[in-house]
């Protein structure tokens, strides 16, 4: 069973979403602050996913989160009782993949849970797609620069995999939204903004050049004839 990490101060929302991730057949393992989270972690390598409160003590989600993502590209929820706008914003600057305020209906938890688990390798056809100096592997779920890996959310990963099956075609931002966040996701628009923009800066000189953001709209991948 896939091990997922679930990191709150508050022992009955501890409780209330392991017992629900229990039920789904994952294994839960709990923490109740920030460093606990990151002990866990470090001795479970091969955990599937992270649930992160954002105001735990000693260590809060945030910083959780930006310290994981120094190493790993593991699915990362944000959990938080506070819905003000700068709170999510923070959440995938530090490199979440996915927000969820406070009360929030389990099964709905549990839904984005499975959404992020769920590697598909369905959106382009070939195992391996190039773009002049990028190589995403399908298979193995990584993405290739120069000859550098480059270290990519869940999110991240889906918002190029979508481009890159399609180059030249505009994707809306309510496309990508559907997508890859979900018709019940219920954010910000801007959320895609904030993710294509890291997406761009990970990339470096090739995503500014390929990315193309086309206003008012969305995005396309622009691909020349000879990096086909």
């Amino acid at each position: 069973m896939k091990k997922i990490i679930v990191a709150d101060d508050e022992e009955l929302i501890l409780k209330l979403v392991s017992d629900f991730l229990r039920n789904e057949g994952y294994t839960p393992l709990t923490a109740t602050d920030g460093e606990q989270a990151l002990r866990l972690f470090e001795e479970n390598p091969d955990t599937a996913l992270l649930i992160l409160d954002i105001m735990m003590p000693e260590v809060d989600g945030w910083e959780v989160c930006r310290r994981i993502r120094e190493n790993s590209n593991v699915p990362i929820i944000m959990l938080t009782a506070r819905s003000q706008e700068f709170d999510e914003l923070m959440g995938f600057e530090a490199g979440a993949d996915d927000y969820v305020t406070k009360p929030c209906s389990p099964s709905v938890l549990m839904k984005r849970v499975a959404a992020l688990l769920r590697r598909d390798t369905s959106a382009t056809g070939n195992k391996v797609v190039s773009v002049g100096d990028l190589r995403l592997d399908n298979f193995a779920h990584e993405v290739w620069l120069s000859g550098n890996s480059v270290m990519l959310t869940v999110k991240e990963y889906s918002i190029l995999q979508k481009l890159l099956s399609a180059p030249g075609r505009v994707f809306t931002r309510e496309q990508l939204l559907d997508d890859i966040w979900g018709y019940d996701f219920t954010g910000d628009i801007r959320t895609v903004d904030s993710h294509v923009a890291r997406l761009r800066t990970k990339l470096g000189d090739w995503g500014i050049k390929h990315i193309k953001t086309i206003y008012g709209t969305g995005y396309k991948l622009e691909v020349k004839e000879n990096e086909n």
